[in-house]
């Protein structure tokens, strides 16, 4: 009997999400791999959809930046922290209301574009604060906001990512900035973006995507909005967490998926199949033991970690995993053995 191929990624979805920071740019560096793979997801006729917290740029802006390391994008790819937050303000105000804006231009022009009024100082017209990082942002925008905040006006933020991934390291994201304000007010702000799981389901929504794939490389943010939107997940080594902060993560935040980079997004992709406390990918297997797992072949073989998590998701859905990983590797007989 013909054995028949392993489906891909792409075989399994009908939309990739992406995120941008850490998956496919770190700054103005492109991340190996990731053009080809945008690429590749396209000439297969899937839904590209960038999904970005980062409020710092417009669509158009961000479309220019991607072309600038190599990746093709449209402006109605994206859905990104600011066009969520301000579809919520624009429920929630008046046409023409006044909202402080503690970010950058194009954050202001998001405001715009929904029909309300940005302004950079506080004033008793002033009905809403929204929150986005900028490379400007000042003690005198954060100043402003406090007042209005203090004053009682509604605060959203676009995210509240604590770092941001540059061609450096990490730096401060605007959730180092929201909570600066947060301990100033003493208030909680509503979120917009990731890992509320709106974004996922507005782009979901608008491109009519059934069975989506986010892509990302931050378990609080890019996996945690994507198991609230009850969608599959990847996560991508090239950012922010890494192999053991996933294993160990709380059930909201575990993914679906682990590759270390985007290489092999149209390659076969073995899916783990479980028997009981046994799961067991393509060659590779792992097994559950009163909470310890042993895997049978490289623990950083990522068939291997499909089938840890396919054995997390089935014996320690409700709780983190604390128990040990250990590898067993088959014995290879001595020649005077053999």
């Amino acid at each position: 009997m013909i054995r028949r191929p392993d489906p891909s990624l792409l075989d399994l979805h009908d939309a990739l999400f992406f995120d941008l920071d850490g998956t496919l740019m770190h700054g103005s560096r492109p991340i190996p791999h990731a053009a080809e793979a945008v690429e590749t997801a396209r000439a297969a006729g899937r839904t590209v959809v960038f999904a970005t917290n980062n409020a710092s740029r417009t669509p158009q802006q961000a479309a220019e930046h991607l072309a600038d390391i190599g990746i093709t994008a449209q402006p109605d790819e994206f859905v990104t922290s600011p066009q969520v937050a301000s579809r919520l303000l624009a429920d929630r105000l008046d046409a023409g209301a006044k909202v402080l804006v503690v970010g950058g231009p194009s954050l202001a022009a998001q405001m715009r574009e929904v029909g309300l009024s940005p302004v950079d100082t506080d004033s008793a017209e002033v009905a809403a604060v929204v929150q986005g990082w900028s490379p400007d942002l000042d003690w005198s925008c954060l100043a402003e906001g406090a007042y209005a905040i203090r004053r009682g006006a509604h605060w959203v933020a676009t995210n509240v990512d604590a770092t941001l991934p540059t061609e450096r390291g990490l730096a401060p994201g605007n959730g180092s900035l929201v909570a600066a304000l947060r301990h100033a007010t003493g208030v909680e702000p509503a979120v917009a973006g990731k890992p509320e799981p709106g974004m996922f389901q507005v782009a979901a929504r608008e491109h009519d995507a059934r069975r989506p794939l986010i892509i990302g490389d931050r378990l609080d943010t890019d996996i945690e909005g994507a198991v609230r939107a009850e969608m599959d997940s990847l996560l991508v080594l090239t950012g922010v967490d890494g192999v053991e902060a996933a294993l160990r993560a709380e059930p909201i935040r575990r993914p679906t998926f682990i590759l270390p980079d985007l290489a092999q997004i149209a390659a076969p992709f073995p899916l783990p199949v479980l028997d009981g406390g046994r799961a067991r990918c393509g060659a590779v297997s792992a097994t559950w033991n009163d909470g310890d797992i042993t895997v049978h072949g490289d623990r950083d073989d990522p068939q291997v970690l499909r089938a840890v998590l396919a054995l997390l998701h089935e014996h320690s859905a409700d709780s983190a995993w604390t128990g040990q990983l250990r590898e067993e590797h088959p014995t290879v007989p001595s020649p005077a053995q053999r």
